[in-house]
Parts: structure tokens; C-alpha cells; sequence
């Protein structure tokens, strides 16, 4: 799968603001001096009435929301992820989960993608800190269109609702007249040999490798002379894996854009088909995606398992791209982790 189109899913989110600001005189917006950032200007320039500036005060931002939600309002509060649901944790806790109010909360600028502003900026623990919350919904849209109908579909689902968006342009691959089924994952290749759960922009590089291991060893040409990385690396055994590392691998690869919840249904059928799981996110390894596979897998399907994301660690200041490679979250990192799975 090939896509030259590169959008930010925080772009997508923009559109489906002004298109629900359209439809829903209901829809308010509420930004913590972030309104550039999180793409919500258009939407404060032609709804003026509907938006609210509380300036740096994420806190008083979520109460403000529960309020708004508790007169029938549908309030998206934005922010960076590090800072909503981050900073604003114990408000969303009591003030909009406890009480179910239909407050949609967006982070911004998560993962990676806030590359150049360093650790203090890069949030990598918020899909984690939201899913614990009971009556919360956690979504993770792939790309440019599926955050624009993740947040149309937010608006149309009662309840306290996660949006986690990037700053980066990355491909855009989803079909735009999809619409976005809550709680369902999709398949976007089958296989039968090892299956690559992923969420969010990650995914295009989960397809990257599963189309690279569909050629064996000569797939690695196309990823960024991996070859040579992987033959001089420490812990991979080329000698004891040379059958499955010559030969073509089938990958399934499923995009997991709800977090929770989880469609349990769909990934233990495919663990119970391939027998091997590589859960790919740019998230800590615990709490996110990886963390939510590994409980459903270990109750109902125990396979090998494998998690590529944030290794227990801060990031650093850099580009994205270059922070993808330092921390080992590209296609070629996703390539080697289903090699030491199928061992």
C-alpha cells in the first residue's frame, strides 16, 4: 500500500470541527491556548459564539466542559496530550468520567510527532492514562481521514470520549467515506504467519513491513538498508532463523483505531490463526495498545507476543522521523520484532 498524500490527523480533526459546527449548534470548542496547534481556529472564526479561549488553565478547561456537557451541550476540550488528559487527569476523573458527561477530550501533539520540543511535550503515556478511566472511550484514528471521522463519530457518541491526534504530516492511506465504527478494528491485510496489531500513523509503517516480509529476505531492500543493520545486530541469531528469514511471511495487519473498547473478537481470532502477535504503537509499551493486547491475549489466546513502542524511557528533543528510528518504531524495527516472534 503506497500513499504520496500526507496530512496530520490534528488537520483532519480541523475539518470535521467547521463541518460539525455546521450541522450541530450543540458542538462548543474549548482550547487551552493551543487553538493554532489543535486546529480549531477555522471553527473559532466561524462559530465565534460556540468557542472559548481559557488560555493555559486545562484544568478549569475540563471543569468548564463537564459543566457545558451537563446542559446538553457537546463540548471538545484541546490541548497537548502531556496536558489534556495529562495535566487535567484528576478533573476529567471526577468531574466528566464519574458523572458519564459527553465531553470529548483531544490530545494533541502526541507521541513522537512534538519531536523539537523534547521530553516535557511528547505525550507518550496518555492512552494509557485514558483508558483506565471507567466510562471512557479511547480513539486513535491512522491517519488525516480517519481522525476527520473519528471526531464526527465522537460528536454522534454519548459520552466521555479520547481523541489522541500528531503534529506530523504522515501518509494518508484510510478511505475517506468510511465511516468510523466505534469499538470495531479493521483488517487491512491478511495473513497467516505472525499478526501486527498497530494504532494510529504507525500503522503505514506496520503495512510497510508486512508488504516487506511478503517478499522474505529480499523485502529488506526497500526499507532503508535494514539488511545490513539486521545482520550486524547483537541479538538476532541469523544462523538458527535463516529458514524463516529467507522465505516469505504472511502478516495480518489490523488497525486498532479504538483503544477502548478493545475489539477482542477480532484480534483473538487472528492470534488463534497465526499464532504470533507484534503490537506496534507510539506509546509506552505499558498501559497502551501493546498493554491492552497482552491482557486480552493472556486470558483468552496466551501466544508469543512482541511490543514495539517506547521502551520504559523519555524521549529527546529531534525531528520525528529521526526520533521514530532512535527509539525503533519504523518498519524496519517492526520487520525485525515479527523475525524474533516467529523464533
Amino acid at each position: 500500500m503506497k500513499s504520496n498524500d500526507m496530512k496530520a490527523t490534528r488537520d483532519g480533526f480541523g475539518e470535521a470541527l467547521v463541518e460539525l459546527g455546521k450541522t450541530d449548534r450543540q458542538v462548543v470548542v474549548l482550547t487551552a491556548d493551543l487553538g493554532e496547534s489543535l486546529k480549531v481556529t477555522d471553527f473559532a472564526k466561524q462559530f465565534p459564539d460556540r468557542f472559548i479561549q481559557v488560555g493555559v488553565a486545562e484544568q478549569n478547561m475540563a471543569g468548564i466542559a463537564a459543566g457545558l456537557a451537563a446542559e446538553g451541550f457537546i463540548p471538545f476540550i484541546t490541548s497537548f496530550a502531556v496536558f489534556n488528559p495529562g495535566r487535567n487527569w484528576e478533573q476529567i476523573r471526577a468531574s466528566i468520567c464519574y458523572a458519564n458527561l459527553n465531553v470529548k477530550i483531544i490530545g494533541g501533539h502526541s507521541g513522537l510527532s512534538n519531536g523539537p520540543d523534547g521530553a516535557t511535550h511528547q505525550g507518550l503515556e496518555d492512552i494509557a492514562l485514558a483508558r483506565v478511566l471507567p466510562n471512557m472511550t479511547v480513539l486513535v484514528p491512522a491517519d488525516y481521514n480517519q481522525a476527520r471521522a473519528a471526531t464526527l463519530a465522537a460528536a454522534e457518541n454519548k459520552g466521555p470520549i479520547y481523541i489522541r491526534l500528531t503534529r506530523e504530516k504522515t501518509p494518508v492511506f484510510c478511505h475517506r467515506d468510511i465511516p468510523f465504527r466505534i469499538g470495531k478494528a479493521e483488517i487491512l491485510k491478511e495473513g497467516t504467519d505472525v499478526t501486527i496489531v498497530a494504532c494510529g500513523p504507525l500503522v503505514y509503517e506496520a503495512i510497510k513491513a508486512a508488504e516487506a516480509l511478503q517478499n522474505g529476505y529480499n523485502g529488506l531492500n526497500g526499507l532503508n538498508g535494514y539488511k545490513d543493520k539486521l545482520r550486524a545486530s547483537s541479538h538476532f541469531d541469523h544462523s538458527s532463523h535463516s529458514n524463516h528469514f529467507s522465505s516469505p511471511l504472511s502478516a495480518e495487519v489490523i488497525n486498532v483505531s479504538t483503544i477502548k473498547p478493545l475489539d477482542v473478537q477480532t484480534i483473538v481470532k487472528s492470534a488463534r490463526k497465526t499464532g504470533r502477535v507484534v503490537t506496534v504503537e507510539e506509546h509506552q509499551i505499558t498501559g497502551g495498545l501493546g498493554g491492552a493486547v497482552a491482557e486480552v491475549l493472556s486470558e483468552f489466546c496466551p501466544v508469543p507476543i512482541k511490543r514495539v513502542g517506547m521502551k520504559d524511557c523519555f524521549g529527546e528533543s529531534g525531528e520525528a522521523g529521526e526520533l521514530l528510528e532512535r527509539y525503533e518504531m519504523t518498519a524496519e524495527n517492526i520487520f525485525k520484532s515479527v523475525l524474533e516472534v516467529v523464533k
